[in-house]
């Protein structure tokens, strides 16, 4: 796996300090004591500064969901980018292999022309004295060097794009296997998060 990104220490960060649970408790409780405050009439400092500390951490958990819920969206169009990437490279390979297809049919009838060719060659070779034959073999022999050519032509392609296409695979399993990985790490991140936000705070 590549190095890890900013966004993600962030995120980690983020998840052992919690992600804003007792916020609603903080929030009463200084609802609470302003009222108390406002209604009191020595409204001593101290109480006054314990509410804006109070308010100070609301406002810095509120700040942290932001944060973690723009990383969130960002992590899911990255995933849709990859899973686009993935379905565009399986396309790509059912298109290729279409082509193989097509260039093996075509090997395939080379073969076969190339069978009857001989079989020709060996009935035309039993009138080796006619001066027409001759023509017609040294023309037949030179299209079964054209055709062997282009017989070899067509299994170096077809060589090359058995590599690709494994390479290909190699590539989408290697991916499928990232989004495995990264999907086991979400279930652990969101267990520890669950587990910390069950747990009392002292």
């Amino acid at each position: 796996m590549g190095a890890v990104t900013d966004d993600e220490v962030i995120r980690k960060r983020l998840l052992i300090d919690g992600d804003g649970a007792g916020d609603d408790r903080r929030i009463n409780l200084l609802v609470k004591s302003f009222i108390k405050w406002c209604n009191s009439g020595s409204q001593e400092e101290g109480q006054y500064q314990r509410m804006l500390s109070t308010l100070s951490q609301c406002e810095f958990s509120m700040g942290k969901t932001l944060l973690v819920y723009d990383m969130n969206l960002r992590e899911m169009e990255n995933y849709e980018k990859i899973y686009k990437e993935i379905e565009c490279s399986i396309a790509g390979a059912h298109e290729k292999i279409a082509e193989c297809k097509k260039q093996i049919l075509q090997a395939k009838r080379i073969r076969k022309n190339r069978q009857e060719y001989d079989a020709l060659a060996k009935v035309i070779q039993h009138h080796p004295d006619r001066h027409e034959t001759l023509k017609e073999l040294e023309a037949l022999g030179k299209e079964l060097e054209h055709l062997s050519h282009i017989k070899e032509s067509v299994e170096d392609k077809l060589e090359l794009r058995r590599k690709q296409f494994h390479v290909l695979l190699s590539t989408i399993h290697e991916l499928q296997q990232t989004l495995e990985n990264d999907e086991k790490l979400s279930e652990v991140e969101e267990a520890q998060e669950t587990s910390m936000e069950a747990d009392p705070k002292p």
